[in-house]
């Protein structure tokens, strides 16, 4: 089961009015049997939260978060965390899944970097590509700091190549896959 699917299900009491699921009556939820349980997609606080169920709780009923110690329970955490946020009607934040800016950007320019560097072009080329021709300087480019950030983001190119774009991203690997 993918680590963003919250695995919940019947507590022993009945719930507040604030935690109550009618899973019946959600409106815009989807809910399918499968022969595993329930699939649940239900739409709260502006995103849709993947649910599944062994068995569907009675109306009025809380539901309990199951979170597995395992590699992906910080992604559990997060999921479970936005869906509780959504029931309290507060802010949700960051989907557990999304890039920080700064990150999204340097793989992208990466991405861009190991491109110009397969068709044959120099760290020169591929910098002015990527930074513009302006920000080169004719004299010292051994020592410009445009040079040594493009050899580094054609490396990391490289490894987004070797490794599989998948397990790059993946937020538990640690610098060791070099």
């Amino acid at each position: 089961m993918l680590p963003t699917v919250l695995a919940v299900r019947a507590a022993d009491g009945i719930a507040s009015k604030t935690y109550q699921l009618d899973f019946d009556h959600l409106p815009g939820s989807e809910l399918r049997r499968a022969p595993d349980g329930w699939h649940a997609i239900v739409p709260l606080g502006g995103t849709k939260h993947r649910l599944w169920l062994r068995e569907l709780p009675a109306s009025g009923y809380a539901v309990v978060a199951d979170l597995p110690l395992d590699a992906d329970f910080e992604l559990r955490l997060g999921a479970a965390r936005r869906f509780w946020l959504a029931l309290e009607r507060r802010a949700l934040g960051m989907p557990p899944l999304t890039l920080p800016a700064l990150k999204q950007r340097r793989l992208i320019l990466a991405l861009r970097a190991v491109d110009g560097w397969q068709q044959g072009n120099s760290y020169r080329q591929i910098a002015q590509g990527l930074f513009g021709r302006h920000r080169i300087a004719e004299r010292a480019w051994k020592t410009d700091d445009l040079r040594s950030r493009t050899i580094r983001l054609v490396k990391l190119g490289r490894r987004i190549m070797r490794l599989r774009w998948r397990a790059l991203l993946n937020k538990r690997r640690g610098r060791d896959d070099k």
